[in-house]
């Protein structure tokens, strides 16, 4: 797999919530340490993705808002 972000981290699949048209899935990317992402129902059909199956988060962001109270 190559890619052109640079933000790509690996993870295991902790936890998978499929509604009617997406897929919440939830990667431990480091211990205690989770990234969550929504795809389509389909793609998370097509993809195979299962509790404890290791995964890519591939993030893109052109823009980071760091704020603080």
């Amino acid at each position: 797999m190559q890619m052109s972000t640079r933000n790509l981290f690996k993870g295991t699949v902790k936890s998978i919530n499929v509604g009617m048209v997406s897929a919440e899935i939830v990667l431990e990317i480091a211990p205690g340490l989770e990234v969550t992402g929504i795809i389509s129902k389909q793609s998370a059909e097509r993809l195979g993705i299962e509790v404890g199956k290791e995964a890519y988060a591939a993030i893109k962001a052109s823009d980071v808002i760091i704020a603080v109270d």
